[in-house]
């Protein structure tokens, strides 16, 4: 009975990330009211901008899927913290220079890079690439380099939207900061839920099932993007 449950959870799981990976509304961009905010604001607005930094981070599925991923065989909250911070300082770094020197990438090119990123975790999670090349590939350069490609994505995004130049730095470094805040309080979610997961013996028993799952969810989120880059 309790690997039936386990077996539902990852199943309810699977729906639910389909569903927002479908959904326009949930995708990796701003929302349309939000949207609108942006284009009509001037000047500086520090606490709006930190509200949508941490709105989009804790919407942003593919933001907590590739989290999820990351702490998942971590433990040691020394190892959480560098991981995450890695993380952070790449997609910090790429959010805040590409929007600031006017860096675009295709919007569906850099998404379907970004589900790379949860089938590339997924899979190093599953010990993949030991077992095909023999070799481990650095977690901590991968999770750097993978958060420079998020950063971009919601750069690009924020450039689509011709944000003002009035007061355009410190509203970025708002924005960050509200980033930085909505993924504290996802990884705060994630760690309370896997805290409670670990303790139990299905932990190990489905531990390859859920990072199968969260590689499915990429590899849908990557041919949703590739199919829109497609026909648009």
């Amino acid at each position: 009975m309790r690997r039936v449950a386990t077996l539902g959870a990852l199943g309810s799981f699977v729906y639910a990330t389909l569903a927002l990976i479908g959904d326009p509304a949930l995708a990796h961009a701003v929302a349309e009211g939000d949207k609108g905010y942006i284009q009509e604001i001037t000047g500086i607005k520090l606490l709006p901008f930190i509200y949508l930094g941490a709105k989009h981070m804790v919407t942003g599925y593919d933001h907590i899927l590739f989290l999820l991923g990351v702490v998942f065989f971590l433990y040691r909250l020394r190892d959480i913290a560098l991981y995450v911070s890695l993380f952070a300082l790449g997609h910090s770094t790429t959010m805040l220079l590409g929007v600031y020197f006017s860096i675009g990438i295709n919007a569906y090119i850099i998404d379907a890079i970004i589900g790379f990123s949860v089938v590339y975790k997924a899979l190093d999670n599953m010990g993949a690439f030991q077992r095909w090349f023999g070799f481990q590939p650095s977690t901590k350069a991968a999770t750097l380099v993978f958060g420079l490609f998020h950063g971009f994505g919601l750069s690009s995004k924020i450039l689509d939207y011709e944000i003002a130049t009035d007061g355009l730095v410190p509203n970025l470094l708002a924005f960050n900061v509200g980033v930085e805040i909505g993924q504290l309080l996802a990884l705060a979610a994630i760690l309370i839920a896997m805290g409670f997961w670990r303790r139990t013996p299905s932990f190990w028993r489905h531990a390859y099932a859920a990072n199968t799952v969260m590689m499915t969810a990429g590899f849908v989120l990557i041919g949703y993007q590739l199919t829109g880059l497609a026909v648009s």
